[in-house]
């Protein structure tokens, strides 16, 4: 029938392999290897057997080795070993067990015990492998739940930082666009000496979907500052300035909600609170300088300068790419971490043609050109 199973009988002994063939034939297909180089061959070939009687005092190869080869090997580790001996001592038998194997019968054997043993073996595995087989639903699932769960969050979190900068309906694909310098110039830095310990592909991924929020405060501003086509005064200015605190706040609420701190809300708050302060200090909202600036907060104020900059706003059009990396450059060591600054410098064709993707109208592609 072609639904027996398959027993590998190994024995260097052919009057105990004959009695062994006779014993399981009428009820499973059976396979013979006279050692233990043989035996490995089959258990390692595209038709393995469904369980592995194994004699232990073998030439070369003794059923020890064989069965310590089989268990370290992911292909035949799973397969059912049971030593069949004539070693009888409790010393050989915990060696036998002690390597994977799941029976140690001793000869001379009772054909009704092996017959029985093999068959218990047998349901045993069956079970094992479909248990094995339901895990491994069940964490298909669970991948594929957590996966459209982060999509979800993804889609959330763009959907508030769109939120704000609707608010400003020149801005268009910013959100777009400086998620995806901030990647590129993440990945970039990888290598560097100076950031390399913590930019894990991990931690860049966590920079490219905070990126997002790093406007969300905007809602709070009024819209006769946040939209005004000329020169703000100062006074308007400082009220634009609170933008930063706005979003630092509103992801803070959101965190108190976590029953665990958030390595998201961590980076997303720096990028929020702290993506307008300057190299030099003279920033805002804390005048921080140097390395006291978040390493997320430095590398989005590159992003979100070079995208402004190049991008049409209500006081002024936009600049040309030549213009904007011109004017940046003179920020360097001043408005930009010098390091920062050079990365951009090199990946600069990359941004642009992430401008040009992702431009706002077809005149900000020739402008941007």
């Amino acid at each position: 029938m072609n639904d027996k199973k398959t027993i590998l009988i190994v024995d260097d002994t052919p009057a105990n392999v004959s009695l062994m063939n006779n014993i399981l034939k009428d009820r499973y297909k059976t396979k013979i290897a006279t050692s233990g180089e043989k035996a490995l061959k089959l258990a390692q070939s595209d038709t393995p057997p469904d369980l592995i009687l194994l004699d232990i005092m073998m030439p070369d190869m003794d059923g020890y080795e064989v069965c310590e080869t089989l268990k370290a090997d992911p292909q035949t580790a799973d397969i059912p070993v049971v030593f069949l001996t004539a070693k009888v001592s409790v010393e050989d038998e915990t060696c036998g067990l002690s390597l994977g194997a799941v029976d140690y019968i001793t000869k001379p054997i009772s054909p009704p015990i092996v017959l029985e043993r093999v068959k218990n073996h047998l349901t045993l595995k069956e079970a094992r492998d479909v248990l094995k087989h339901q895990n491994q639903i069940l964490e298909d699932r669970v991948r594929d739940r957590t996966k459209k769960l982060g999509e979800l969050q993804d889609v959330a979190m763009e959907a508030m930082g769109a939120l704000a900068e609707s608010r400003d309906p020149e801005t268009g694909n910013h959100i777009r666009r400086t998620q995806l310098y901030v990647k590129l110039l993440a990945e970039k830095l990888c290598d560097h000496p100076r950031f390399k310990d913590f930019l894990t592909p991990e931690h860049i991924t966590l920079l490219f979907k905070a990126a997002p929020l790093h406007d969300i405060g905007k809602v709070g501003v009024p819209d006769a500052i946040l939209l005004k086509p000329g020169k703000l005064t100062d006074e308007e200015f400082e009220k634009m300035k609170l933008h930063t605190v706005y979003g630092r706040d509103a992801l803070v609420a959101a965190e108190k909600k976590l029953s665990e701190p958030s390595d998201f809300l961590t980076i997303a708050k720096e990028i929020a609170y702290s993506h307008q302060e300057k190299w030099d200090g003279s920033g805002y909202p804390e005048g921080l300088a140097g390395e006291a600036i978040p390493f997320s907060a430095r590398l989005m104020a590159i992003a979100d300068v070079y995208d402004a900059l190049i991008s049409r706003r209500v006081y002024k059009p936009p600049f040309s790419h030549e213009k904007a990396v011109s004017i940046m450059t003179e920020g360097r060591g001043s408005h930009f971490d010098p390091d920062m600054l050079d990365a951009f410098l090199e990946i600069s064709e990359e941004c642009r043609a992430v401008a040009e993707t992702y431009a706002d109208s077809e005149e900000d592609v020739l402008k941007k050109q």
